[in-house]
């Protein structure tokens, strides 16, 4: 039976109760359903609603269906009840009987489905935070095996200047410690209460909504009874963290399918992360990589829906707001999953450090470190710019890298280069210029290395 069918006088048909009812998605939340009622029925009885013996029988009872519900899920689903709060109430009363039917005083699904909710994201984003750090554990470890390794470093795809390896991988590291900022000021943010609110007006039961909210693990509840039951801010938030995040992840996954590629040969993946070609024996896909691009689409959509969704709804709450679960339910299981996959590429990643290596002097990678040889002979920087340009394009037409050209070619563009540019040009020493804080120098790198290990030990 629904929980609102005494003022009509039939019933929805089968096509609208299709459209309408939310349970094949929300029976997702019955575990925060249950746990909601619980904290319900304790709030009941302090007010006087319920007595200490009816509130235990309702409290045991819900237990049981909890336990019930969790080893079950599935089956919830096709039941039959409009929503997952139609469910545990009609099992509850299954169980107890009319007692049961006691347990809504004073509560709507408005303001139960907003607590359900919150208490599914903060879980689930909870979740995140953790696959998050062990994700940028693995690309800690990871710089570390490659410490020393020397790769190419790109603008615009084309060889930029010499990087470590191990300079790439702290880079995802500071963004991903973008991203668990973000989702723990997110979780700081939903982490109020909304049960007690009502339908929109609020209870009209003397409930202590503070010790409430302690019951269940908010930091306190919430301040207006008609935001309390519109507010999806927090999910915007998560899909808005989810979405920055898998830009990340994305860029992490285009970097690596590049270095992966024959062209580059600088990684292999390991077969755990890739497949093959039906046709082409050869064939070794980075098929984990190309998916996580691919999902990127997935949860930036569900962003931009749910945008849509809320941009005009006046208060309180609408129906509409049913369209915020499913995006939810989808995004951050799929954030997850490419944290996850993402990890395994990282953890069975193998270098090829010559190839990366060759790569870096390749390129005239070391122009910028000629410029600022030229520099430090008294050369104005725009002057010595122009003066690099015109040794690069000698090099290029004689095939040879710069440090290969001779002296003579070196002092016929500009008299002030000496026999001591050649160390300056060489990679390691590309590399070892690079100290100022944030720089690609070694001890830059392990600087960077060692913050981050001292931070997760915090």
């Amino acid at each position: 039976m629904a929980l609102w069918g005494g003022r009509f006088s039939s019933g929805p048909d089968q096509a609208f109760k299709q459209f309408n009812d939310s349970l094949p998605f929300d029976y997702q939340l019955v575990e925060q359903d249950i746990i909601g009622s619980i904290a319900w029925a304790g709030a009941l009885e302090q007010v006087g609603v319920l007595t200490t013996e009816e509130c235990g029988q309702l409290v045991a009872a819900l237990n049981s269906l909890l336990e019930e519900s969790v080893q079950d899920r599935a089956s919830i689903a096709s039941s039959g009840y409009e929503d997952i709060h139609s469910y545990v109430e009609a099992k509850l009363i299954e169980k107890v009987g009319d007692l049961g039917k006691k347990l809504h005083t004073g509560r709507s699904r408005n303001d139960q489905v907003a607590t359900d909710f919150r208490l599914w994201s903060r879980q689930t984003a909870e979740q995140i935070v953790t696959a998050i750090k062990s994700l940028q554990c693995a690309l800690v470890q990871l710089a570390e095996r490659e410490l020393e390794t020397i790769l190419p470093g790109y603008t615009h795809l084309q060889r930029a200047q010499p990087v470590l390896f191990s300079h790439w991988c702290m880079a995802y590291v500071e963004m991903l410690t973008r991203d668990v900022s973000r989702l723990n000021d997110a979780i700081e943010r939903l982490n109020e209460c909304p049960l007690g609110s009502g339908a929109l007006a609020g209870t009209a039961y003397p409930i202590d909504r503070e010790h409430l909210a302690t019951q269940l693990g908010f930091k306190s509840a919430t301040r207006n009874s008609l935001d309390a039951v519109s507010d999806r801010d927090f999910v915007v938030e998560l899909l808005s963290c989810a979405s920055i995040s898998m830009m990340h992840l994305s860029r992490l996954a285009e970097d690596m399918i590049f270095y992966n590629s024959g062209e580059s040969s600088f990684i292999e993946l390991a077969d755990n992360v890739t497949s093959g070609s039906s046709l082409m024996p050869q064939k070794k896909n980075p098929d984990a990589l190309e998916l996580i691009r691919g999902k990127t689409g997935r949860v930036f959509g569900a962003f931009s829906a749910m945008m849509m969704t809320l941009k005009a709804l006046p208060l309180a709450y609408n129906k509409d707001m049913q369209e915020d679960k499913e995006g939810l339910f989808d995004a951050l299981p799929t954030w997850i999953a490419c944290i996850h996959m993402a990890e395994s590429c990282i953890k069975g990643v193998k270098v090829n450090a010559e190839a990366t290596l060759k790569a870096a002097q390749g390129g005239h990678a070391n122009a910028t470190e000629l410029a600022d040889y030229l520099v430090a002979k008294g050369v104005p920087f725009r002057e010595g710019h122009h003066i690099v340009g015109q040794l690069v394009q000698i090099a290029i037409e004689q095939g040879k890298n710069l440090e290969e050209l001779a002296l003579d070619e070196f002092k016929l563009v500009c008299p002030k280069i000496d026999s001591d540019v050649y160390p300056r040009l060489e990679i390691a020493a590309c590399i070892a210029a690079r100290q100022a804080l944030g720089g690609t120098s070694l001890p830059q790198v392990t600087a960077a290395i060692n913050h981050f290990k001292g931070a997760i030990e915090k």
